[in-house]
């Protein structure tokens, strides 16, 4: 049963708690856009790497040889 007798919670203690809930909700929404943000930067890095119709870039392709540096210098 509830008690008739005064209410206990003060006005103060009610205002902290609603600016505790209200930084839990900034935060977490703070959260979730740094989330967003990342999860979009993958798909752009990915889609850097695999190129805009989803093949692969270079896999297959020969690369030509490096002439080492210091052999490049001696010669020069």
């Amino acid at each position: 049963m509830a008690s008739r007798g005064k209410k206990k919670t003060t006005m103060a203690k009610l205002n902290r708690e609603r600016k505790l809930r209200e930084r839990r909700l900034d935060k977490h929404a703070k959260k979730d856009a740094r989330q967003h943000a990342s999860a979009q930067h993958l798909q752009q890095t990915d889609d850097v790497l695999t190129g805009a119709g989803g093949h692969s870039i270079g896999s297959g392709a020969e690369q030509p040889a490096l002439e080492p540096l210091a052999q490049s210098h001696i010669h020069a």
